[in-house]
């Protein structure tokens, strides 16, 4: 598997993410700067990483949405390239339209940083097959911008056509429908709050995020 995260002013889990997948897959991982304009060819995954782009300025990922590679980014999706947004990289993803919905403030307007579960919602797409029947993760949430939201029409085909792809056990931000990570139609992007990248050594607490990225290597 060919693979690459996306390095922006402001990111923090970039070298976590290249950490993680490496160690899921045994695969090596390019680092690319968000000036670029070109991706390396033949990649089967594209990480956007978590943290504070552009340092959260105006509203979380819309600067980083404008940067030049997204373009890239985009046309590698719409060839059916995977990519996986991951916190800052979800906010991303839905400041780029690459996905629906946005990111708002947690509902109790303070940042959240802990372990937390997860139901796996939808088992059947090209990052959760690996989790067969484990019906419930556990990896890291941390943010101050995780309330997901969508209008009830948008809301209604995310759940209609399986979007969904992973919901919080106990809701720490105020996402609606419990939402913590969603797919496209097309079923190659997925965003989400929580990390997988801290969550892929049974050290780190839990080692659910690896099944992931392993998910998306058999994949590919």
């Amino acid at each position: 598997m060919s693979a690459a995260v996306i390095v922006f002013p402001g990111s923090n889990c970039d070298r976590d993410c290249k950490v993680a997948i490496e160690r899921s897959t045994s695969e090596p991982v390019s680092m690319v700067w968000h000036a670029e304009t070109e991706l390396p060819s033949g990649l089967d995954l594209i990480v956007i990483p978590g943290g504070f782009s552009y340092g959260d300025y105006l509203r979380c990922g819309s600067m980083a949405a404008q940067s030049p590679v997204m373009q890239a980014v985009k046309k590698a999706a719409d060839d059916g390239v995977t990519v996986v947004g991951i916190c800052n990289g979800f906010q991303i993803l839905c400041e780029a339209g690459m996905l629906p919905g946005a990111l708002l403030r947690n509902k109790g307007l303070k940042y959240i940083c802990k372990p937390i579960a997860l139901t796996v919602a939808n088992a059947q797409t090209r990052f959760t097959t690996g989790y067969a029947d484990q019906a419930e993760v556990v990896m890291t949430q941390g943010n101050a911008d995780g309330n997901f939201f969508a209008d009830a029409e948008t809301l209604a085909r995310i759940e209609g056509e399986g979007q969904v792809v992973f919901r919080y056990v106990d809701n720490p931000n105020g996402s609606v429908n419990d939402i913590a990570g969603l797919q496209n139609a097309r079923g190659n992007v997925l965003g989400m709050m929580p990390h997988p990248d801290r969550a892929f050594e049974a050290e780190l607490g839990s080692a659910d995020g690896a099944t992931l990225f392993q998910s998306i290597y058999a994949a590919a």
